[in-house]
């Protein structure tokens, strides 16, 4: 094997890590968000995390953040709660950061 392919077969492992580290950090970012908006709609225990498993899949039914912020910004004005998107997408930046912490320590 030549160097030039082992070269490549680094940067194909190291990339396909880098997206299983990503997809991880997302996930685990929306399972957060999910935790703070059981919360705030005075959902505890199982239902709390069974929420919170419904906002990581509303990410994989329609990709992107704004489906997540909507998802979550709908729950909350059905419940009443004035906690709107812009609150929502500060929230899930924080949520982010705070996930990529937590993978990076696993």
């Amino acid at each position: 094997m030549s160097r030039f392919d082992e070269r490549e077969q680094e940067f194909e492992a190291r990339f396909t890590h880098d997206q299983e580290l990503a997809f991880k950090a997302k996930a685990r970012r929306d399972k957060l968000l999910g935790l703070w908006a059981a919360e705030h709609l005075g959902l505890v225990g199982a239902t709390a995390d069974a929420y919170a498993k419904e906002i990581v899949g509303a990410d994989f039914e329609r990709p992107g953040d704004t489906h997540v912020i909507d998802r979550v910004a709908q729950d909350f004005s059905k419940r009443g709660i004035p906690i709107g998107a812009a609150q929502i997408a500060d929230q899930l930046r924080r949520c982010a950061a705070d996930a990529k912490k937590q993978i990076m320590k696993e």
